[in-house]
């Protein structure tokens, strides 16, 4: 009997090491320091305009001739954000601060006169990651907008 219970403790010990020692990749706040470029963006408001109608705004930034949304993430908890317009021009530059709390990144930056508090839920992909959001994107009150965001890691 005595056996029996130390041969099931040294099974229990052995998988508990070998999970433990499974790698999932870079802890995010290791994996987000870059630069990165949105792919594509897609928010849902569903009370727009006060209504209880759903408007989506959807954007594919892959699109030749389109602008680009690019951002760089610092070790030191800092970050800024612009947009690179099809001619080139760098316009709306903002600079905020970021964390992360296990798959959620949380982020706190002024925008057009607002200071802005979201966090996302991060799933690292092969060459950057997707982020979903939900939080107030059209400012009427409601915490009800849903934000899906893909991105792609870059050189600048």
């Amino acid at each position: 009997m005595k056996t029996k219970h130390i041969i099931t403790a040294l099974i229990f010990g052995i998988l508990f090491v070998a999970c433990k020692q499974e790698k999932k990749g870079p802890l995010l706040q290791e994996y987000l320091v870059g630069n990165w470029e949105t792919t594509y963006l897609k928010i849902e408001y569903l009370t727009a305009n006060e209504t209880d109608s759903t408007s989506v705004f959807e954007d594919d930034f892959s699109k030749p001739n389109s602008g680009k949304a690019q951002s760089t993430y610092n070790s030191d908890g800092t970050f800024s954000a612009w947009f690179v317009q099809a001619d080139g021009k760098k316009v709306g530059e903002t600079n905020g601060k970021w964390k992360t709390s296990g798959d959620s990144l949380f982020v706190d930056y002024p925008y057009l006169g607002k200071q802005v508090q979201a966090w996302y839920k991060i799933t690292q992909t092969n060459n950057g990651f997707s982020a979903t959001s939900t939080y107030d994107w059209d400012n009427d009150g409601e915490t009800d907008d849903t934000l899906l965001m893909r991105t792609k890691k870059i050189e600048l």
